[in-house]
């Protein structure tokens, strides 16, 4: 028996992927990932849940999918999945076709997001069904006549409940894969217990970004989380107190695809030799609506923020870093990454290493999409609660606690397997 059939036979579910940001470039992808899948048009390159270590797990079925989610924008999902094969150059005129039946069905499944709290650039890009669906202060509300963030969750909650029901769905795991927001920078006063951090929903100035305001709409409805963007979204103390009071997971947060990756395998490396990294610069370029939204300060600061955590916890120090982010966008989907690390050797020799990454933004990403949905159900079938530690591999700032060391964070993965 093959590695898919022994997860075929296993798997009896039947769930719903339901993606925040559903319009954009990660997410058509991932849908487009997911169609490939399931007729056998792409091979299964990229998927972690398909080596042979996850083979005896009863993970969800390609087929067993439905997906649906919400977005600010009203773009068909076409539109996006063309440009992904006509400017970024990236998918197959094969593939695209077959996605388009497929796409028209998933479109009636596409609900406004809000934006409630997301910062002025992501405000922009909005259409005129969720930018007409703000409270009486602009401030984004989900619903037309929504004044408090508890309205908010309130309508997201209706929305996947409605999802759920109209498919005869078993479970649903929700994953943010909207831009970044700005971060709140209160957020660390706020309650750590769940019945108190409640009172902070009801008010007319409440100051939840929509990524919380969505994970507690999920997690409120016994739905696993997943946040796959810097934003704050379930990284709250009584976000985690409320997965565990109505028994379900979530994981997160910022997806670990590129530079960032390369880091947690060539820092431990550095560590291992006892060779002291002076300085390590990054400097990052891409193009696609991702690059646009961190053109704001406001908003790549929570990215930068994200990106450069990593490098002291492996090695113990801070050396000297800086990273960069800049918009190109003739560059489409397309990112580059260009690091140069100062390092001293024996005799106290200064000796330099530096590395070149390019790749798709949105091909690296849907992968691990694909990946952490099939994880999380089978976390949430295994009455698994709270933060998922064992997911922190697909993550730039993990939740909860654990080594940084990519291969460290695998082995936990591989532990939670067996």
């Amino acid at each position: 028996m093959s590695p898919t059939q022994a997860s075929e036979e296993n798997s009896q579910l039947k769930v719903g992927l339901w993606l925040i940001g559903a319009r954009g470039g990660v997410a058509v992808t991932t849908m487009a990932g997911l169609i490939a899948q399931q007729r056998g048009l792409s091979s299964n390159s990229g998927l972690v849940s398909s080596l042979p270590p996850f083979a005896p797990l009863p993970l969800a079925r390609w087929n067993d999918f439905v997906v649906g989610g919400h977005d600010i924008r009203e773009a068909p999902l076409i539109e996006e999945l063309e440009r992904l094969h006509t400017t970024s150059r990236v998918l197959s005129p094969t593939l695209v076709e077959a996605c388009r039946s497929e796409f028209e069905e998933i479109e009636k499944r596409i609900r406004p997001g809000t934006l409630w709290n997301v910062g002025e650039r992501i405000r922009s890009l909005a259409g005129p069904a969720s930018a007409g669906r703000s409270s009486g202060e602009d401030r984004g509300a989900k619903a037309p006549t929504a004044k408090t963030g508890e309205e908010v969750v309130a309508a997201v909650r209706a929305d996947l409940a409605e999802f759920k029901e109209a498919n005869s769905l078993d479970q649903v795991v929700v994953i943010n894969l909207a831009s970044t927001e700005v971060s709140p920078s209160e957020s660390n006063s706020w309650p750590t217990k769940w019945e108190a951090f409640k009172e902070l929903l009801p008010t007319a100035d409440c100051r939840l970004p929509a990524s919380s305001l969505y994970a507690i709409a999920a997690l409120n409805g016994r739905m696993p989380y997943v946040n796959f963007t810097p934003s704050l979204g379930s990284a709250l103390p009584a976000l985690d107190d409320l997965a565990r009071q109505r028994e379900t997971c979530h994981a997160g947060r910022d997806g670990k695809t590129g530079e960032t990756l390369l880091k947690s395998v060539l820092a431990p490396m550095f560590a291992a030799r006892h060779l002291e990294v002076m300085s390590w610069v990054g400097h990052n370029i891409f193009g696609n609506l991702d690059g646009k939204v961190l053109d704001d300060p406001a908003n790549k600061q929570a990215k930068l923020s994200s990106k450069g955590n990593l490098l002291g916890d492996i090695l113990g120090y801070d050396p000297q870093s800086h990273i960069s982010i800049e918009h190109i966008e003739s560059l489409g989907d397309w990112k580059t990454a260009w690091d140069h690390i100062h390092f001293r050797g024996f005799l106290d020799t200064p000796m330099t290493l530096q590395f070149t990454w390019q790749g798709c933004d949105s091909l690296l990403a849907a992968p691990l999409v694909l990946d952490l949905a099939r994880f999380t159900l089978l976390a949430q079938q295994r009455c698994e609660v709270g933060a998922l530690e064992f997911l922190a591999s697909f993550f730039k700032s993990p939740l909860g606690e654990g080594d940084q060391s990519f291969a460290a964070q695998y082995e936990r993965l591989l532990a939670w397997a067996t």
